[in-house]
């Protein structure tokens, strides 16, 4: 995109900028069908006065928010280049980013195409990818350390992205297995009270990460994965007493562990082997007066070397964008009352 001057001598501060979307793109993939993409881009910059005739798009506005757009639109073709489409999500994230960098709150020169292309795992149709530059992060933390938490609220990718990387690794022979677990916290850790058969006990704890499994392998072979103990899925209780060689083993709801399971969990890693906790600190469910494992140890293991703690905020939730906004109104909510005192 070239900036030049409006055809008039612009205003102070005023800037005008055209962008030739190339042929090889056809125009609804960079506006979007029905012009949606367009759409989300005024809206973002509402200042500016953003035209298209053909495959012209021109931005005459601030020039702070002309350079923007013209980022925008230039990190947009990077990301239709690899043949990913634009989404109305991909852009707002776009914006996000930009405007991070913009004013300085972004630390680090990922760029929205650099974020947005970065492919984890296909499968079955679809490719998992992060969406947000902190999902980035810690897809990337995962790769260097050998164990790495993610700390953040429902909805930022925390288990979906680690267990991406559990199959990816398993696919590419760097560990021989995939082992996730959950404290069975609601059951309190006390499965014989429950009805049924051990598997049906433990069933509805574990779900979520049949859930994820399904997404990423074809569900017919996640039976004869799981019989040939490649792929295992247990309660935290289980992990006891075991120590874990050429494995990518997920703790996942770890804020649910007292200081005693982490200890044990943490100390169950074996060679050539990879572990990654996630967890949400503000949704501890165990019984009062026992201690998070999950918030201590972020104290205890700080700047242990090949230990990385990953956070994620409710900027890099990717369920529906009314969770993130729940998300910030729970935050808000207990900041206002434990200030209280209530």
């Amino acid at each position: 995109m070239t900036q030049t001057p409006t055809a008039q001598t612009p205003a102070p501060g005023q800037a005008r900028a055209q962008f030739t979307v190339p042929a090889k793109h056809p125009m609804v993939t960079v506006l979007g069908s029905g012009d949606a993409l367009l759409r989300v881009i005024e809206t973002a910059f509402p200042g500016a006065d953003i035209h298209v005739r053909g495959n012209e798009v021109s931005a005459a506005g601030d020039a702070t928010e002309v350079a923007l757009i013209q980022r925008l639109f230039d990190e947009m073709m990077l990301v239709l280049r690899t043949g990913q489409p634009m989404t109305e999500d991909a852009v707002e994230r776009s914006i996000a980013m930009l405007r991070a960098s913009e004013s300085g709150e972004g630390d680090g020169q990922e760029t929205p195409a650099e974020v947005l292309t970065q492919n984890i795992l296909s499968s079955r149709g679809r490719t998992i990818r992060p969406k947000t530059l902190n999902q980035k992060r810690y897809v990337d933390a995962i790769d260097k350390h050998t164990v790495v938490f993610g700390i953040g609220p429902a909805g930022t990718g925390k288990t979906y992205l680690a267990m991406a990387k559990a199959v990816q690794a398993l696919q590419s022979k760097q560990v021989n297995r995939i082992i996730l677990t959950r404290p069975a916290v609601e059951a309190g850790e006390r499965l014989g009270f429950l009805p049924g058969t051990l598997y049906e006990k433990i069933d509805p704890y574990l779900r979520p990460l049949y859930d994820a499994l399904h997404d990423m392998l074809d569900p017919d072979s996640i039976p004869r994965l799981m019989a040939a103990g490649t792929i295992e899925v247990a309660p935290l209780a289980y992990m006891r007493g075991r120590t874990l060689n050429d494995a990518f083993i997920i703790l996942d709801e770890a804020q649910n562990t007292s200081a005693e399971q982490m200890k044990m969990f943490l100390t169950r890693l074996g060679f050539d082997s990879k572990i990654v906790v996630t967890g949400d600190v503000t949704q501890v469910d165990l019984p009062n007066g026992t201690k998070s494992g999950l918030r201590q140890v972020q104290d205890i293991l700080d700047g242990v070397e090949d230990v990385h703690f990953s956070r994620l905020t409710s900027q890099d939730v990717v369920r529906h964008k009314l969770v993130g906004r729940i998300v910030d109104a729970y935050e808000k909510y207990d900041s206002r009352y434990s200030h209280n005192g209530k």
